[in-house]
């Protein structure tokens, strides 16, 4: 079983290959799906042939019941609590050249408290795959701290995907790479943005994964130092790409991961077509 805590959110991809026309009608297409990196992460494990669970604070709205039921649709597992409040929307928008900007609504998902996590969650799991946005807020921060404790008792891996350099410029570096020296994981996954900004994450993991897009990525582990190169023809959308990449990862390796990441940028959006 793979864990992943984090946002259970609902996507709105638009994919625009002409530039939008301010003031009228612009020609698109577009796709609804459940989103949240964590959720993406346990869609792509169970299409890889894993179980999966999602632990999220979850909102009893319509958007959550749709949310909810797209994942579920999946075969993944869903735990935590159920809550009034606003399920959070992420919109993306993706350019000609596949790339995508993205305004993102949280809802409630930063609201999970470490008290309302259940140990039975974690029975099973073999690898928690914490969302770096979770370490980012509070109290989710917490939530993931005390996550990773109870998975450990499991005899869990824990991993962590850095997530956003934005969002940890914004944050504070140093503070950030303090909440990953409390946490301790086993793997980080980072692009080169996220990676310059901690200042490495050598001294933080067995086990990082550097990812630079077109140029593939690079593996820093106990054995040495490891490119390799991306396995895409060609890019639709690059969003869930890294969530793919992810999952394959956890599940068999970095080349899994990589033809996942690869079948993730040949499609719109970042779950399983």
């Amino acid at each position: 079983m793979i864990c992943t805590l984090g946002d259970l959110l609902l996507d709105v991809i638009v994919h625009a290959p002409e530039e939008l026309a301010p003031g009228a009608d612009t020609p698109v297409e577009t796709r609804l799906a459940s989103g949240g990196q964590a959720a993406n992460v346990a869609a792509w494990a169970v299409e890889l042939g894993e179980s999966a669970r999602l632990i999220a604070k979850q909102a009893g709205d319509t958007a959550g019941e749709l949310a909810r039921s797209l994942l579920e649709r999946r075969g993944v597992e869903l735990a935590g609590p159920l809550v009034d409040g606003r399920t959070g929307v992420v919109v993306a928008l993706v350019g000609r050249e596949g790339e995508r900007t993205m305004a993102t609504d949280r809802g409630v998902a930063p609201e999970l408290r470490a008290e309302e996590l259940e140990p039975e969650w974690f029975a099973g799991c073999r690898w928690l795959h914490l969302s770096g946005y979770s370490l980012l807020a509070e109290p989710i921060a917490e939530a993931a701290l005390a996550a990773a404790r109870l998975a450990r008792g499991y005899e869990a891996r824990v991993s962590v995907d850095l997530s956003s350099w934005s969002a940890i410029r914004a944050y504070g570096p140093a503070r950030f790479r303090e909440r990953l020296e409390e946490l301790g994981p086993e793997v980080v996954f980072a692009n080169e943005a996220e990676w310059e900004l901690v200042g490495g994450a050598y001294a933080l993991a067995e086990t990082a994964v550097v990812k630079r897009g077109s140029r593939g990525v690079v593996v820093h582990g106990p054995d040495g130092v490891e490119e390799r190169a991306a396995l895409t023809d060609g890019v639709v959308d690059t969003t869930g790409a890294g969530d793919a990449l992810a999952a394959g990862f956890i599940v068999g390796g970095i080349e899994l991961g990589l033809k996942a990441a690869a079948r993730c940028v040949g499609q719109l959006g970042a779950v399983p077509v």
